[in-house]
């Protein structure tokens, strides 16, 4: 996934997620049992996915987007990320926030998702 960053400041847009934590590859498994229900790619590989960050006592924070505000599962799509990856061994708490900056686009597709939609 490309990471995009702010111009200005050459800051990171997405904050970096917690890759060396021992759950991390768990909660990512987590997040790709949900799929988008107008696209048969799971959320993870579409892109929507910008932040896994986990903390020492395991509480973990998910930073997620949607392919486009108006999305007909906006209010539930967080709930069903929470639902997936909060039963995940280890996990102490998790947070699951949404977020429109920077707004999504398919740029942000993993090459599986791209291949899978004939975009490769």
């Amino acid at each position: 996934m490309s990471q995009a960053t702010d111009p200005v400041e050459g800051a990171p847009l997405i904050a970096p997620s917690s890759t060396d934590h021992p759950l991390y590859e768990k909660i990512v498994e987590a997040c790709r049992s949900v799929y988008d229900p107008e696209i048969p790619v799971n959320i993870y590989d579409l892109g929507l996915i910008y932040t896994i960050d986990i903390n020492a006592e395991n509480d973990v924070l998910v930073i997620m987007t949607l392919t486009a505000p108006g999305c007909p599962v906006a209010g539930d799509m967080p709930g069903w990320i929470a639902d997936a990856a909060g039963p995940v061994d280890g996990v102490k708490t998790i947070d699951v926030q949404l977020t429109w900056d920077p707004p999504w686009g398919m740029d942000m597709m993993s090459d599986e998702a791209r291949l899978e939609l004939g975009f490769m």
